[in-house]
């Protein structure tokens, strides 16, 4: 530990800043949290971006916005390994934790330098190691100071299965989670919700938020609900987000003739808070990590359905879901089905089991705990 300071001192390295954009940099922000201000200095650092007038700040002690431009992190380029070369040698941290690959990468190779104890890097979904030259290059580069976590037990088991430096010994799981009692705080009402999305009432919503991008599967949910519009003809199709396949969907949703039932309001902030606008959550992702998009309709008290994919499996099953095979709309439409077919008694009793076992399995306080733990733990073997 840095002799100099009587704290112990923690940069949380990030890509990039964007106020409610990416999941991993909002789980940044509760991880800031979990160290306790009087044995801990924490120092969160962005590559990209940096706040926009009226943008709440990084709740870290301190922040660094490196303000990189956009393709700084595009084969490390543009100074960017000596400015945060020469950033660790002034700031002597005793702990840095690093999200997705890239930083992992360019922190292992200064690391050989700046020779900081404790190092972690987290891995929030599949893909980042399937390639060789990344295999060989973690082979060569991990070393003792070095722990990873894997967000699900899925994405955990992927990092040991490439065989390249992630050991049961230096490779944990910590599920994502949510900070449920403030998600909860900050929602709408159903009727609130409803208006500001401009969505009808007295009809009942099937709804998901999301990038609009391939690997969601957003085209295979509207197929489903396609085929189910003439059985249930008071059902609606709402999903959030923007994104390159907006234009795509759009088009599918024409091709089914569904454009009075399909309904998408583009980007809107804070999607979390519209939840309570829909009455069934729906996720069919064709690859995740841990999506906090999952929890985040079990907020709501909704009855989920969602890709029976690993990482996502064991949350649907727990919480009382129907998971589908992924890019499968003929089965995705049997459990729209299924629940549009209850009455409004067995859809609440559904979203109340979806969020009891969120309140159980994925709460903040112990997301926040086990971060803690972990780097208590690297810290005394350390320094044994």
């Amino acid at each position: 530990m840095n002799m100099k300071n009587s704290r112990v001192k923690i940069l949380q390295l990030l890509p990039d800043y964007h106020e409610n954009s990416h999941n991993y940099s909002d789980l940044a922000e509760q991880i800031a949290a979990a160290f306790p201000p009087e044995r801990y200095a924490l120092t969160s650092a962005f590559i990209r971006g940096k706040p926009e007038p009226g943008h709440p700040a990084s709740r870290a002690e301190r922040t660094v916005y490196f303000d990189f431009p956009h393709e700084a992190l595009s084969g490390l380029r543009m100074g960017l390994p000596r400015k945060i070369h020469e950033f660790l040698r002034r700031e002597a941290f005793d702990v840095v934790i690093c999200h997705r690959f890239k930083l992992v990468n360019l922190l292992m190779w200064l690391n050989r330098l700046s020779r900081i104890p404790v190092c972690v890097g987290i891995s929030h979904g599949f893909g980042e190691y399937d390639a060789f030259w990344r295999r060989m290059r973690m082979r060569l580069l991990v070393d003792d100071a070095w722990r990873f976590v894997g967000v699900s037990p899925a994405v955990r088991q992927y990092l040991l299965d490439r065989h390249c430096g992630f050991t049961e010994d230096n490779t944990t799981v910590i599920n994502n989670a949510i900070d449920i009692e403030r998600a909860e705080s900050e929602q709408f009402s159903r009727e609130e919700a409803r208006a500001r999305l401009n969505l009808p009432m007295g009809v009942r919503i099937i709804g998901t938020a999301g990038r609009l991008v391939r690997i969601k599967g957003h085209k295979y949910l509207i197929q489903a609900f396609a085929r189910i519009r003439e059985k249930h003809p008071d059902a609606h199709l709402c999903i959030i987000g923007n994104g390159r396949e907006e234009e795509a969907l759009r088009v599918e949703i024409a091709r089914w003739g569904i454009q009075d039932k399909a309904h998408l309001p583009g980007f809107v902030a804070g999607a979390k808070r519209y939840v309570r606008a829909f009455d069934i959550w729906a996720l069919p992702s064709l690859t995740e990590g841990l999506p906090l998009a999952l929890l985040e309709g079990m907020i709501g008290r909704l009855p989920i359905i969602a890709s029976g994919i690993p990482s996502m499996r064991f949350i649907i099953e727990g919480a009382g879901g129907i998971a589908v095979p992924p890019a499968d709309a003929d089965a995705l439409a049997e459990a729209l089905d299924r629940y549009l077919s209850l009455p409004e008694s067995g859809l609440r009793e559904k979203g109340e089991e979806t969020c009891a076992y969120l309140r159980k399995r994925h709460g903040i306080e112990e997301y926040r705990a086990r971060y803690l733990a972990l780097v208590e733990a690297a810290l005394a073997r350390a320094a044994a």
